[in-house]
């Protein structure tokens, strides 16, 4: 029996979208090629794992999880609310900052409305817009970064929401106050901002990085998580500020009981260990100057990032196809960007100084064949 008696039950813009595709997990590489280690810097993950705090949150929380979780997760936003001058109304919770966006694509989209952003940036954002029978409006990169000033001239009477990465994944580059500033002069108040601000935390020490907790404009909403910083990609937590009729808005939509009982113990936890976020942070402080220099040797043209991962550029996808393939094959995942709209570069995550050499020495073997 063919599936085409399904096609009735779907509408055509569902059968046509292309799902969000993430990178190999290390198990599928260790078994595609017989590896017994396998070093993963393809997902932007945190390599120093968890803090031990929030592993010991989650532990103390399984002993409830007979109950559901608290709808509002109300500790858990009271405290990011302390942390950042807020009130709790102002924050919303989700299983990643994904889950909050899908909630905004369905609390404010019509059909008829367009959104706006980048060629290339986060993948997830377009995947939802298109999930809304929405068709994305995307301008191109300007040296890899966004261009504000296009986007402003892209505006339409139709734009409801415009999708800001800053700084942008997969590029690690970042607009400006100055820059943020003169968009926001020419952004009509009716429109909607996403500013996603997943990798804020590698950003915020940047004297010209815009941190969106001190503009406080009524129509934007920031997005962060708990998946790079904090480690905690796992168990799938984020959150989101924004003004308190937004947040409202948002909840009505919002999945009852998510995100779940660990997912907020494991935020509280991480939120309690400001020691393990300054290792972090120092790693990637530590990490960034030594693929600078290395891609430099090699002759490997990048970017410079305020993220924890850097972009690197090659001259072809062919070129980037080869690249990822002969380092799959000995033990090292980075990440082609075909799919982000950069077929010509990959992007390597920041690890361990010893995932980072080792990056570094698999990189070094395989590009002279791969650049022919």
């Amino acid at each position: 029996m063919t599936e085409t008696r399904f096609d009735s039950l779907i509408p055509d813009y569902i059968q046509r979208l292309e799902p969000y595709v993430a990178g190999k997990p290390i198990w599928e590489v260790q078994e595609e090629f017989q590896l017994q280690e396998v070093v993963k810097l393809a997902s932007n993950e945190n390599s120093l794992g968890p803090s031990p705090r929030a592993i010991q949150a989650v532990q103390d929380s399984l002993v409830d999880i007979h109950r559901y979780p608290d709808t509002g997760g109300l500790r858990l936003r009271q405290a990011l609310a302390d942390l950042y001058d807020l009130k709790v109304e102002n924050v919303v919770l989700g299983s990643g900052s994904e889950g909050i966006m899908s909630y905004i694509m369905r609390t404010f989209l019509d059909r008829e409305d367009e959104v706006l952003t980048a060629d290339a940036t986060f993948v997830g954002f377009q995947v939802m817009a298109r999930a809304r029978a929405v068709q994305p409006v995307s301008v191109p990169l300007k040296d890899y970064r966004f261009d504000l000033e296009a986007l402003a001239d892209r505006i339409t009477e139709r734009t409801k929401i415009v999708y800001l990465c800053n700084p942008n994944n997969p590029t690690g580059t970042f607009f400006t106050k100055a820059e943020f500033d003169r968009f926001l002069e020419r952004l009509p108040s009716r429109i909607l901002v996403i500013l996603d601000e997943a990798y804020y935390e590698f950003a915020c020490d940047h004297p010209d990085f815009p941190d969106s907790m001190k503009y406080r404009h009524d129509q934007v909403i920031t997005l962060r998580t708990f998946s790079k910083a904090y480690g905690l990609a796992g168990v799938r937590i984020g959150y989101g500020f924004a003004h308190d009729f937004l947040i409202r808005n948002l909840h009505k939509i919002k999945l009852p009981f998510e995100p779940g009982i660990p997912a907020q113990a494991a935020g509280l936890g991480a939120l309690e260990d400001r020691e393990f976020l300054a290792r972090t942070q120092e790693m990637n402080r530590q990490g960034l100057p030594f693929f600078y220099k290395h891609f430099d040797r090699l002759g490997l043209e990048y970017r410079p990032s305020a993220a924890n991962f850097i972009l690197g550029i090659l001259k072809s996808k062919d070129q980037v196809s080869a690249l990822y393939g002969e380092m799959l094959r000995r033990g090292v995942i980075v990440r082609p960007l075909e799919r982000f709209g950069l077929p010509h570069c990959f992007r390597v995550t920041v690890g361990t100084e010893s995932e980072n050499r080792r990056c570094v020495e698999v990189l070094e073997e395989v590009l002279p064949a791969v650049r022919g």
